[in-house]
Parts: structure tokens; C-alpha cells; sequence
């Protein structure tokens, strides 16, 4: 609603300025300036970026130019509608969560080292089943992430005490 408004607004200001303001050999005159000088520009940057105003406005100059003369715009009717269908899909999308579970907390990640420090015969499953004691819910495959992910490695390495 409010950019339909915005450009309503944009496109009319723009029509009373061109067409009202100045004579005709005024605007012949600075249309041929400002045709020369998008034909060097357009030899220098191949891909403008344009900002969503510029975006606006260049929309509502299309609405005033019949289409014929379309070619003078270097952002052609896709580009518009293409910036249009990603104004409607950022608005209509739900931001991305990261997939997968989330990570282990901080105090069952030190419990999990702590335990491995202290009792280097116990493997993983000895630790799991440690903290299950304790009453940390912790599946098997996150202790062995963790001492994995810390280089801790298997408990027949840890206890060589030779």
C-alpha cells in the first residue's frame, strides 16, 4: 500500500516537472546531454547497482515514456519485475533456521572432558552412561562427538600409562 502510494507519488511529481516546467528546446537540449552521457557510461560499467529508490523512480519515468521508447532505459520491464518477485519473496518467506540439532551446552561439553580427564579407561559409552547417572540426558553419539571434536581420543589410548 504504501509503495503503490510512493510511486503514485513519485510518477506524478516527475510527469509535472518534465512536461510543465521547462520549454522545448530546453529539454531537446538535455535529453541529448544525458543520452551521450549514459552511452559513455554504459561503456564503462556493464552492471549498475541500483538502489530501491532508483528502482522507483526509474519505474515511474517507464509509466510516462510510451513503450517504444523503452530502449533508452538500460533496466528493462524483466529487471523491474524481477526486482519485484524478490520484494514479494523477502517478504513472504520465513527466515532460515540452521538445520540439524542444536549443539550440546557448554556445562555437559566440560562434565563430558572432565570425566574423560579423570578416568582415562572409560570409553564413551561409560561416560554416557555416567552422565545419565548424574541425570544429563546425553545420547551416545554426542559424547563421542565431543571427545572426538576435543582430540581426546579412544579410552584404550587414553589409559597407556606405558
Amino acid at each position: 500500500m504504501v509503495w503503490s502510494l510512493l510511486y503514485a507519488l513519485t510518477r506524478n511529481t516527475l510527469g509535472l516537472m518534465l512536461l510543465r516546467v521547462r520549454g522545448d528546446t530546453a529539454k531537446e537540449v538535455e535529453f541529448f546531454v544525458l543520452r551521450h552521457q549514459v552511452a559513455v557510461l554504459r561503456r564503462q560499467v556493464h552492471r549498475p547497482t541500483l538502489e530501491p529508490t532508483d528502482r522507483v523512480i526509474l519505474t515511474a519515468l517507464s509509466r510516462l515514456l510510451p513503450r517504444t521508447r523503452w530502449n533508452v532505459f538500460f533496466v528493462t520491464p524483466t529487471t523491474v519485475l524481477r526486482s519485484h518477485r524478490d520484494l514479494l519473496a523477502r517478504k513472504w518467506t520465513y527466515p532460515r533456521k540452521t538445520p540439524g540439532r542444536p549443539p550440546a551446552r557448554r556445562e555437559i561439553r566440560e562434565l563430558v572432558l572432565r570425566l574423560a580427564r579423570e578416568n582415562p579407561t572409560w570409553g564413551h559409552r561409560r561416560i554416557q552412561g555416567e552422565l545419565i547417572g548424574l541425570g544429563y540426558p546425553v545420547g551416545v553419539a554426542t559424547v563421542w562427538r565431543i571427545l572426538h571434536r576435543a582430540g581426546v581420543g579412544p579410552a584404550p589410548r587414553r589409559a597407556d600409562t606405558s
